[in-house]
């Protein structure tokens, strides 16, 4: 079996990687992060021309009609890039649900259309409150839906057109489309750790919505969205070890002390060659899961919690390594790496922890 990329593949990465250099080299990165929206919005349809925001969607709805390990390959070059913008929420949270309605997979893949998910309170579900109703209720009011109640933790909730809701209706958990207008719903934005992807509040009082998928359709949208997610993050994560490793190469290598390059001293060469050794197998689980995604494999499942468990860990593990490497300088705020660490720490905290991920997996394999 040949597990190689495809000419077609590895050409979309160096246009990827070529793109994003040019369009979001590391002098941007204060200056998108400390601003009032905390992204470039005039990306969004430089990212739609490319093809990225329609890249698995039909051609039929405008878009490429490729899979999920293309997107792959954007998602780690976005995350290499430090993007800030919401293609995560819209390519992996939100496409999902809005493929049960060809006319909104159109406006995405012309980049008319932004979209996050809205989920289930997640602090409400480890709490074990999910048997207690779910945090967004839906009710029909004649040939509309209204929407009520309170959800947390979105991402980019401020940036985005619409929501993909997870709301209890008369007969279960199914996903609606809250699309905003005006001032609604109300919006409260988060100052979290990075400021490049913020999270938000979203509070319902009455908004109308649209129902994308009623129970129970729903339940295995939300599955299969939570396997993208954590895929596409996993990815994310590989980017940013791999572009914290390629800082701390450089540094090591024409930094010197004592009249040679500190690359030659063990005590930084070995934790640059672990950093090495952690990415690269992170890349092959990133990738394995990008497949299994793609492919609808029954290992999907599995795939994708172990890859985002181990990315994710591996990417803070990178970031604080190219940290110390560069000494008191990887400590300043002008410097590049400690927004990188703040994403790591983001995708790491996504959807519970390393080691909930690994008991979940050692369940599964048991039960298996």
């Amino acid at each position: 079996m040949d597990f190689s990329f495809s000419p077609e593949q590895d050409q979309l990465r160096a246009h990827a990687r070529s793109f994003l250099e040019k369009r979001f080299p590391a002098t941007r990165f204060a200056e998108i992060a400390m601003s009032e929206d905390g992204w470039d919005r005039a990306s969004w349809p430089e990212l739609a021309r490319l093809g990225w925001t329609g890249a698995s969607i039909a051609e039929a709805q405008g878009g490429a009609g490729q899979g999920f390990v293309e997107e792959a390959i954007v998602f780690e070059e976005l995350g290499r890039a430090l993007y800030a913008g919401p293609y995560f929420s819209t390519v992996a949270l939100a496409l999902p649900a809005l493929a049960c309605a060809p006319d909104l997979l159109a406006k995405v893949a012309s980049g008319g259309l932004t979209a996050t998910l809205a989920p289930d309170d997640p602090v409400r579900q480890s709490a074990g409150a999910k048997a207690k109703g779910a945090a967004v209720e839906a009710r029909r009011a004649g040939d509309r839906w209204l929407l009520r109640g309170e959800t947390d933790l979105v991402p980019d909730a401020g940036w985005v057109d619409a929501f993909v809701v997870e709301a209890r209706g008369p007969d279960g958990i199914g996903l609606y489309l809250a699309e905003r207008h005006d001032a609604r719903p109300l919006i409260r934005v988060f100052d979290t750790v990075d400021t490049t992807r913020r999270l938000g509040r979203v509070t319902f009082d009455d908004d109308s919505a649209r129902i994308l998928a009623a129970p129970p359709a729903a339940t295995e949208i939300i599955a299969s969205t939570r396997r993208r997610a954590l895929a596409a993050l996993a990815l994310e994560a590989v980017g940013v070890a791999s572009f914290a490793l390629a800082l701390g190469v450089e540094h090591a290598k024409s930094r010197q002390q004592f009249g040679r390059p500190i690359g030659t001293y063990q005590a930084v060469s070995h934790k640059l060659a672990d950093t090495y050794v952690e990415t690269e197998l992170a890349r092959s689980l990133a990738y394995w899961a990008a497949w299994c995604v793609a492919e609808d494999d029954a290992q999907a499942e599995l795939a994708a919690v172990a890859a985002k468990a181990y990315a994710a860990e591996a990417a803070v593990a990178a970031c604080e390594r190219a940290i110390q490497v560069h000494g008191g300088m990887g400590f300043t705020w002008d410097h590049p790496l400690h927004r990188y660490y703040k994403r790591a720490l983001w995708i790491e905290s996504f959807d519970r922890s390393g080691a909930a991920h690994r008991a979940e997996i050692a369940q599964a394999l048991v039960a298996g």
